[in-house]
């Protein structure tokens, strides 16, 4: 409920808008950031509050102050609610109902909220796209300042994440509890540019829901497999930048001004690779030849490669000359001309067939099984 909660804020007012607490607020007990009923802070230090402290306090103050922007005949708090399940509803997020901004579920708060793991790893995913959400959810701990009663006052608050500095990678986000809901935890991990979102529900006990989540990511993680763009056996030389490299010959293409010519092609980033679950499938590669013609020269783009995982694009690359190779002069044209015209005679080839050199090997025998 607070990932939404964030967003909601974030989305709808600037960080240096002023929060004030209320009394409603500063009592509502459970998990807080110690608050006090007239605390005046920033709504950046609000969100810190809530997100590294679950402050079901900075929730409340939250919601009734951006609540109040956003207007509504049910007043700031049921404003704020309805920007939620907006957003849910915007997101996709078909299965997620919110009945309050902080997601105590009892007592004076019961009411139909709910929502799965896959909603809160959408909703996840689109926080963290936050620059601002990011860096607060991957500090474990964060000091912020209220103004009390007149005076500034520094709070430190300390995130309940526990993998924050000791799992390789973890850059937050979330834990959760209700005697409802169970132990939750959304948790984020980053290696290598990649974020991973392993969210556990209902898990069996505190420590569990990070066992789990732990888990899930060296499940991924295991299976990870960097494949190579290229897996062609023969190689040219050509110029790269100020000197020259020995790349991998993955096509010959035609060259439509010839009847017998192709150009050796090479993929314009020859040592690239590409980050593949291994459980999700092999791997293809597909490609397209462009219709060249005129003086080629190497780095002229002759085609694009598409590669797929279980019918996904997961990416395209060009497909680039890694020779010269020059247009017939006048002469040469001329008699390609006529061997053309005779073609239809003698049946002999108008111009060479293009050839895919790149082989994609099997990532593991485990793509034979069902992911």
């Amino acid at each position: 409920t607070k990932i939404m909660t964030a967003i909601v804020a974030l989305e709808n007012s600037q960080l240096t808008d002023q929060v004030t607490v209320s009394a409603e607020a500063a009592s509502i007990g459970e998990s807080s950031a110690s608050l006090k009923e007239g605390d005046v802070l920033s709504m950046e230090d609000a969100t810190k509050a809530l997100l590294t402290s679950s402050g079901n306090d900075a929730a409340i103050a939250i919601a009734d102050t951006v609540g109040a922007k956003l207007g509504g005949a049910g007043g700031a708090r049921a404003a704020f609610v309805a920007a939620m399940n907006a957003k849910a509803a915007d997101l996709g997020c078909a299965n997620t109902l919110f009945a309050n901004p902080h997601g105590l579920d009892f007592n004076q708060y019961a009411g139909d909220m709910h929502s799965t793991a896959r909603d809160v790893a959408t909703m996840s995913a689109y926080a963290m796209k936050s620059q601002t959400f990011r860096d607060i959810v991957s500090k474990d701990k964060a000091t912020i300042t209220v103004t009390r009663g007149g005076v500034a006052t520094p709070l430190e608050l300390e995130s309940t994440d526990e993998l924050i500095g000791v799992y390789e990678g973890a850059c937050g986000i979330k834990t959760g509890f209700t005697s409802l809901a169970g132990e939750c935890f959304a948790g984020a991990c980053n290696r290598g540019g990649l974020d991973l979102y392993a969210i556990v529900l209902n898990s069996s006990s505190e420590q569990q829901r990070f066992t789990d989540a732990k888990t899930l990511f060296d499940w991924v993680y295991a299976n990870s497999v960097n494949y190579p763009y290229a897996h062609a056996s023969e190689t040219a030389t050509m110029s790269w930048g100020s000197s020259t490299k020995e790349v991998p010959v993955v096509a010959e293409v035609a060259h439509g001004d010839w009847t017998d010519k192709t150009i050796k092609a090479t993929f314009s980033e020859p040592d690239g690779s590409l980050d593949v679950f291994s459980l999700k499938g092999n791997v293809s590669c597909t490609m397209s030849f462009d219709n060249v013609s005129g003086n080629m020269h190497e780095g002229d783009k002759v085609g694009s490669a598409v590669f797929k995982q279980h019918n996904e694009t997961i990416a395209t690359v060009d497909l680039i000359a890694c020779e010269d190779v020059a247009a017939p002069n006048p002469l040469e044209a001329a008699g390609i001309w006529v061997g053309r015209l005779l073609s239809h005679f003698t049946g002999s080839q108008t111009v060479a067939t293009s050839v895919d050199l790149n082989d994609t090997p099997l990532i593991n025998d485990k793509t034979k099984a069902k992911y």
